[in-house]
């Protein structure tokens, strides 16, 4: 089974992305799952067995060609990888990789974030700066915080920001907390 799990709190966006998949979709604007997995970009994909195993750790994973232009990653390589695994129960070799812990500052950062979210919900706005700024410095390159923080701003995940964030990103080697994915896949 596949489960999408959406670290936003925009409900109608991602209604809307989700449009004809045919698979859960749960939200998760407390990014649980992020700290859980020690995801630090999206999207990110955990292969986890019926018996709650994790069967191949985070990997920065595509299930559709959206950002194909964007990022040079197709998803084929990926779901000819689950076919393999859902059929012939085979793993790809990189299943062994070893996830690093978050750092110090990274945790510290979604403290930062998670306090920061919740000043914005109840309408604390200048603190909610405040602690997003923070978090954005302690981790600068993790999207579950830098490019999450966007729309709780008011400002475009998709926009000059994000493609700013995505370049500093790509010219620091593409730091991720998991399978590194950084080349075309056909």
């Amino acid at each position: 089974m596949v489960i999408a799990v959406a670290i936003d709190e925009n409900v109608q966006a991602i209604t809307e992305l989700s449009e004809g998949i045919s698979y859960p979709v749960l939200m998760d604007p407390n990014h649980i799952l992020t700290e859980m997995y020690a995801i630090s970009n999206v999207p990110s994909v955990v292969w986890i067995d019926e018996n709650d195993k994790i069967v191949r750790p985070a990997a920065a994973e595509f299930g559709t060609n959206t950002f194909t232009e964007i990022t040079g990653i197709s998803r084929e390589t990926h779901m000819q990888q689950v076919r393999n695994w859902v059929h012939d129960q085979i793993v790809p070799e990189d299943a062994t990789f070893t996830v690093s812990d978050l750092t110090e500052e990274e945790v510290l950062a979604r403290l930062h974030f998670r306090l920061a979210a919740h000043l914005q919900r109840t309408g604390q706005t200048n603190d909610a700066e405040t602690h997003f700024d923070l978090a954005a410095e302690l981790a600068p390159l993790d999207f579950t915080i830098v490019r999450a923080s966007m729309p709780l701003r008011g400002r475009d995940p998709f926009g000059e920001e994000f493609f700013e964030l995505y370049e500093k990103y790509l010219n620091a080697g593409s730091p991720y907390h998991g399978i590194p994915r950084n080349q075309i896949s056909d």
